[in-house]
This record gives structure tokens, C-alpha cells and sequence, in this order.
């Protein structure tokens, strides 16, 4: 699983969470007030975007893109090969 999509019950706010590298997750966390630790998950490898906040739609996408390719990249060969349809 590399993405969550739900709803913040503590706000009810919609939310997507996403792994990403740690260093690029504080980067982001600082930078947007819509972007915070994981909701429900590790905060070190997990955060979550507020989807009706301020985050740039490109930032979002290449935050997706980043989270697909964290997890990905922790698969076996094997698995990456059947994935990728190799």
C-alpha cells in the first residue's frame, strides 16, 4: 500500500496519506500546513495531505508518484517484475 484515501473523523475533512522518504515528508510538513504526519500511520514514513486545503495540485501528483515508487523500490525483484510486467 502506498496511498490512503479517507476522511479525517477527528474534522471531516477529505484526506489522502501517502509513504514517503522521511526527509522529503518534514521538507513538506514545514512548508504546507496542509501536508501532516500520517493520519492513523507512522508519522516518520507517513503524511497526509488535506485534500481541500492549499498543497498544489503538481506537488500532490509528484507526492503520489514518490509514494508509488518508495514502495515499490522495497519489493523483491520478483515481485517488481510482475508488477511492471516484466
Amino acid at each position: 500500500m502506498y496511498a490512503y484515501i479517507g476522511i479525517d473523523d477527528r474534522n471531516g475533512r477529505p484526506i489522502i496519506t501517502l509513504k514517503l522518504e522521511p526527509v522529503y515528508s518534514d521538507m513538506l510538513r514545514r512548508e504546507y500546513a496542509d501536508i501532516v504526519p500520517g493520519y492513523y500511520m507512522n508519522k516518520l514514513h507517513w503524511s497526509t495531505v488535506y485534500l481541500d486545503g492549499t498543497v498544489p495540485r503538481e506537488l500532490l501528483e509528484d507526492m503520489v508518484r514518490a509514494s508509488y515508487k518508495v514502495v515499490l523500490s522495497s519489493l523483491s525483484q520478483k515481485a517488481r517484475r510482475e508488477i511492471l510486467g516484466e
